[in-house]
């Protein structure tokens, strides 16, 4: 049996990742500036890395890849909005409340959606014909990081942490069996297929009505949605968004995700049994050794050795 693996790092392509680094100090207080692996890094609390590696020229953000965004957990999304319109450095996406068009900047300031995070246009009808008003409480919200970066932020919670990577999926559910199969991940409640899914019917059609609010004006699909977790960072899915082949992360912003392990050889060795598509084999990253694997949707995922 291998130790299922925890979550080590984001990985980002950046112009300048000291700049870079010292905007996202600025932003979330709880986190510092370091180094790993000879990578300039930033700290968040539960020793969760974002590393950053530089490029000459400002990294790529589209085509698609299945990394859409990373997002943090805060104490109050609505004051650190506040917060964040009195800082001229910091710029925000609006959220598109339908697609006839107006925004606002928090999701607390449209229709209240119940469990839901966003309303198909009927819901949003319905809630207009009953007088639904904003709840003005809690809500997520995202401002623009360096190199284009969508960072998300939402609250309320007990403690500010990077708590998620938002990713796109060919499929959501059977991304969640290759996570399941391959590295051990823990299913979300709420956010899984029914138990007796297998890899044989786990291709559920993206549902037909997106939802509001979304950062595009044609709304968001938001169904089917799968996640999983690893230590407390949570890898969250749906489907991608349009017919266009989602494309591989090397070289993009959101370059890759690092996972650790305790014995590199034997996961190696576990996930080629598997079938796993092998990107790297065992290199040398710092003082220990990862490799790279590629995840369901071309998504580049570094194993790392942490003893």
């Amino acid at each position: 049996m291998l130790q299922t693996p925890g979550f080590h790092h984001l990985h980002l392509n950046s112009v300048d990742p000291d700049a870079a680094i010292d905007f996202y100090v600025r932003q979330f207080p709880s986190t510092s500036k370091t180094s790993w692996g000879g990578f300039p890094a930033l700290k968040s609390p539960t020793n969760v890395l974002i590393l950053f590696s530089k490029v000459d020229a400002p990294p790529p953000n589209s085509p698609q890849t299945a990394i859409w965004h990373f997002g943090w957990h805060v104490r109050d999304s609505r004051q650190s909005l506040d917060v964040y319109k009195a800082r001229p450095d910091v710029a925000h996406f609006p959220l598109y409340t339908s697609d006839a068009g107006g925004t606002v900047l928090i999701s607390s300031e449209t229709w209240p959606a119940g469990d839901a995070l966003g309303l198909t246009r009927a819901e949003i009808a319905d809630a207009k014909a009953k007088g639904a008003q904003p709840i003005r409480e809690r809500g997520f919200a995202y401002l623009q990081g360096p190199d284009g970066a969508i960072v998300e932020y939402l609250g309320n919670f007990p403690a500010e942490r990077m708590n998620h990577v938002h990713m796109f999926q060919d499929h959501p559910f059977c991304a969640q069996l290759w996570y399941r199969k391959h590295l051990d991940a823990q299913p979300i409640a709420g956010r899984a297929g029914p138990s007796s899914m297998t890899e044989a019917d786990c291709q559920v059609p993206r549902g037909p009505e997106p939802s509001w609010p979304a950062m595009e004006r044609h709304g968001l699909y938001r169904t089917p949605r799968a996640a999983v977790t690893f230590d407390d960072v949570m890898l969250t899915w749906y489907a991608r968004q349009d017919d266009a082949p989602l494309i591989g992360t090397r070289g993009q912003l959101y370059d890759h995700v690092a996972l650790s392990v305790t014995d590199l050889d034997a996961w190696v060795a576990k996930l080629s049994g598997e079938g796993v598509t092998l990107l790297e084999p065992p290199y040398r990253l710092g003082d220990t050794r990862a490799a790279m694997i590629e995840g369901p949707s071309r998504e580049a995922i570094e194993l790392v050795e942490i003893k």
